[in-house]
């Protein structure tokens, strides 16, 4: 990335002096008819929840996400960072390619009884399904931003000590039980309570119905996990601090599994153990190879990643155990693969900021959370 480039992102991503002064988010709005038609969102599984915290998200009654903005410089920076995102006029290549991964963005809305109380409007990635089954999981080897005081650090650190070494944290879920009819939630104190002894369990977990451990809702997962270690290995202009990933998927199994259509086939991702190191072998598309292309050609500084001691939780020291390979043929029978329809987002943009390296703490994250999902899939 040049010079004039990385001076127009910090410049774009940069909370000013004014906005700090300006009008913040006071109490939420309290029920009634001042929500012109919102209510509190039902099935929210992790974060600031409306009527306990002082910010919360709501649900649009046009079916959209309300996420009040949070003060500052948290809840204007994540609005910068989402208008930057999704301008009209954006040209980069790494943000265009961005937009796949993040909640699509609708501005800013407020009740007229309070306009100085904005909202994020954001698409609800949940409502086409008939039983979500959600899980937020914070991404990275740090849950705090490189302008933490030491306090928060400490705060941050006595919350989850193994997040440096497991790279990810589970703040919240919900499971559908298919006997029972029933949501089986489990908040962030139970997320915390999980060790690398108990991770893979406590994350399969999330996949259990009750009756069957739902293996295409993994493998769907999967894929699009690995389209956003794609992203992340790609670009060296952002950096992600308390960020998650959003995973939804029906717990109601389609009558009839959706099949790979051929231009699914050609991206989908076939899992092989070799040497005891997880290779995944893409077969990559002519879109995504381009926009790979792309971010090489714009996003990345240097050919040459830093080098990052991540061996604490791998089996082979600095060996990365998830190596991307592009090849042309489907293994015997992958053609015929079914899939879950899954949805796996980025969310929680407050603690993002700009950079000239790798985003080296959510890649250690996202690839540890593969290897987990991997050894769940195996079982």
């Amino acid at each position: 990335m040049d010079s004039s480039s990385s001076v127009a992102l910090r410049r774009r991503l940069e909370i000013r002096s004014d906005l700090s002064s300006g009008p913040g988010p006071g109490p939420g709005p309290g029920p009634g008819p001042r929500l012109n038609g919102c209510v509190p969102l039902s099935h929210q599984v992790a974060g600031h929840k409306y009527g306990v915290d002082k910010v919360g998200i709501l649900q649009h009654p046009d079916g959209t996400v309300l996420k009040q903005l949070q003060p500052p410089p948290r809840g204007p920076r994540e609005m910068q960072f989402y208008s930057m995102v999704y301008a009209e006029d954006c040209h980069d290549p790494c943000l265009l390619a961005l937009q796949q991964h993040l909640p699509k963005f609708f501005g800013t809305w407020s009740s007229p009884d309070s306009p100085t109380d904005l909202y994020l409007k954001l698409e609800d990635v949940t409502r086409r399904f008939q039983k979500p089954c959600i899980m937020d999981v914070k991404i990275g080897q740090r849950s705090y931003d490189p302008f933490a005081s030491q306090e928060k650090r400490e705060q941050q650190i006595r919350k989850y000590p193994l997040m440096e070494e497991i790279g990810f944290l589970v703040l919240g879920m919900r499971v559908y039980n298919v006997g029972s009819d029933s949501f089986d939630s489990y908040d962030q104190h139970y997320g915390r309570g999980l060790v690398k002894e108990t991770i893979k369990d406590g994350l399969s977990k999330f996949f259990f119905n009750g009756d069957d451990l739902r293996k295409d809702a993994i493998t769907a997962s999967i894929v699009k996990v690995q389209k956003i270690l794609l992203w992340f290995e790609g670009q060296s202009q952002l950096n992600f601090y308390a960020s998650s990933l959003l995973f939804v998927y029906d717990g109601v199994p389609s009558a009839s599994p959706r099949m790979l259509s051929p231009e699914e086939k050609t991206t989908a991702r076939t899992l092989e153990k070799i040497d005891g190191v997880l290779e995944y072998n893409n077969n990559i598309d002519q879109s995504l190879s381009t926009m790979y292309s792309l971010h090489k050609k714009g996003c990345t500084s240097s050919h040459h990643q830093a080098k990052q001691d991540n061996s604490k939780w791998q089996p082979n020291g600095n060996r990365s155990p998830i190596q991307l390979e592009a090849k042309g043929q489907d293994k015997p029978g992958e053609a015929d693969r079914s899939e879950a329809d899954v949805e796996v987002r980025m969310i929680d943009f407050a603690h993002v900021f700009p950079s000239e390296v790798h985003d080296h703490g959510y890649i250690y994250g996202l690839r540890n959370l593969l290897k987990v999902l991997q050894e769940i899939l195996e079982d």
